[in-house]
Order: structure tokens, then sequence, then C-alpha cells
């Protein structure tokens, strides 16, 4: 899942992809680089992040997911109002992606199970915004499955179909580092929701940190892309259905090893050769 974000302030790249022609031209980018599929944002969840309102929040995305859509390209919104949620997918957008997992809005469930959307339901304890924006937790990995399968039972109630649902453990939000690595060192027990998994780890903050310097500075976010695509390879080898990345092409890369070194588990090779050709053949 490529990101294109249509914003000023998006923590990695707020600004780069603002206007609808470049930001549909980064989204044509994305999907050459490998991308299965375009995740379109109008409005910035970092965390100190000031919410925009709804008429510039439609104004920021419904252009592109239009010409995005218009292109063939697979899409899902990044928004936390049913009103974008509702106008992306009449536009084209075939995923809702919801950081707050319908909580932010109350009509957001109504929507996306009257559409038949899948939708990605986010692990969020709400916004981020003044404050500290780490949660308290006593066990960070049973909480968040927790927090996350009463969440989706909500969204079932609600009429999304049980095969529509995607779960995403929410990292960096509500989250430390520490909480972001157990999360992922544990993926299993999201994985035992038995919905598939979205892993959001792209430049976060957990990485700046295990990559900060002798003198604890973190590395910019723009350059964390390596481990991005590290986290992304231990992800896929877990079982995650995506991963959401700001640099495509070597996350792609490195799931695309993940998965010939998967199947090349499961093919038993073929015996050596016995006798001295064998024995050449192995020095």
């Amino acid at each position: 899942m490529g990101v294109v974000n249509v914003t000023p302030d998006s923590f990695s790249d707020g600004g780069r992809w603002f206007d609808t022609t470049t930001a549909v031209k980064h989204g044509l980018d994305l999907v050459a680089q490998g991308a299965d599929l375009v995740d379109v944002g109008g409005e910035s969840t970092r965390p100190g992040a000031t919410r925009v309102d709804e008429a510039e929040e439609l104004k920021r995305v419904i252009p592109v997911v239009r010409g995005l859509a218009a292109e063939g390209v697979t899409l899902s919104v990044d928004t936390m109002r049913a009103s974008v949620a509702e106008q992306a997918l009449a536009a084209g957008a075939a995923l809702v992606n919801d950081v707050s997992g319908g909580l932010a809005d109350p009509a957001m469930i109504p929507v996306v199970a009257a559409a038949g959307a899948p939708f990605v339901v986010m692990h969020w304890r709400g916004f981020l915004e003044g404050g500290s924006i780490e949660g308290v937790y006593t066990d960070v990995v049973t909480e968040v499955a927790e927090e996350l399968h009463a969440r989706v039972e909500a969204v079932l109630e609600g009429g999304v179909a049980a095969d529509r649902v995607i779960v995403d453990p929410g990292l960096g939000f509500s989250k430390g580092a520490d909480h972001d690595l157990a999360l992922l060192a544990r993926l299993d027990r999201v994985l035992a929701l038995g919905h598939p998994v979205l892993v959001a780890a792209s430049r976060k903050r957990f990485l700046g940190r295990v990559l900060a310097g002798p003198d604890g500075a973190p590395p910019p976010a723009r350059e964390r892309d390596a481990a991005t695509a590290a986290v992304s390879a231990l992800a896929a080898q877990a079982g995650a259905w995506a991963v959401r990345v700001h640099e495509v092409r070597a996350t792609a890369d490195a799931v695309r090893v993940t998965r010939a070194i998967a199947q090349a588990r499961t093919t038993d090779p073929t015996p050596p050769e016995s006798g001295a050709h064998g024995a050449e053949g192995a020095r």
C-alpha cells in the first residue's frame, strides 16, 4: 500500500504532493514501483496535527481519487469522516482506511456497511493533539488485541461483513517505541483475531529511535526507508496482508524476497549426487 498524502503537514512528506496533478502523478509512480494499492489521505494524523474541516478535506482528496481511479489504480481513502469516505467510494475508491476504526464519526460504519467496502479498523485511543501522545499499558500486546477485538465486534454489529474487515495495530498511535516493537514482535496475536492485518510502520518515530546515533538524535523521517523495508519484510513473513509505506520500491523488493524464501521452504530440493562428482560440486 503506497501512501499519497495530499496535505501540507504530514510528518514525513508534507506538502510534496499537495496539488492534484502532482498527487496523481505520485500515485501512478508508486504503482510503477510495485504498489498494489494506493492510500489517499487529506488530513495529517501525526502527533499534534490540527484537524482540517470537511470541505477542505473533500477538496484535497476527491479530485486525486477520481484522477487515479480513471487510470485504473486500486485505491483506499484514508479518512475519519463518513462524508469523505462516501464521496471517495463514489469517485472510485475501493476501500476505507479509518485510523479511528469508526470512533471519530458515528456515521462511518453505516456508510461503509451500505457500500459493502472493505474497512480498515485501526487500534485508536483518540486524537493525538497536545499533551502526551503515549498511552499507558500494562501489557500492550494483550490490551491492543482485546481493544481491537471489541472494536471489530462493534463494526460487525454495525453491519460491516466479517470478510470486509481488516485490522491494524496502530503503530505510533498512543504508543511509544517499546510498544510498537512489542506489537511487531507479537504480530501473531493480532493475526489471531482472524482478519487480514495491515502494518503501517513506514518512517515512524520508533524507527527513528532504533536508528538514533550516539548522540540519541533520530535520523530524519525520509532516511528511515531501509528500516521500513526491513520491518515490511518481517511483517510479510509473519503473515501481514499489506504494509503501508511511503517509498514503495525497496519494500516491494523486500516483500518479494520474503515470499520467494517462503516458497522455497515448501519445495523439496533435488538431492545432491553421490560420489566424487557430488563432492566436487559441493566444494
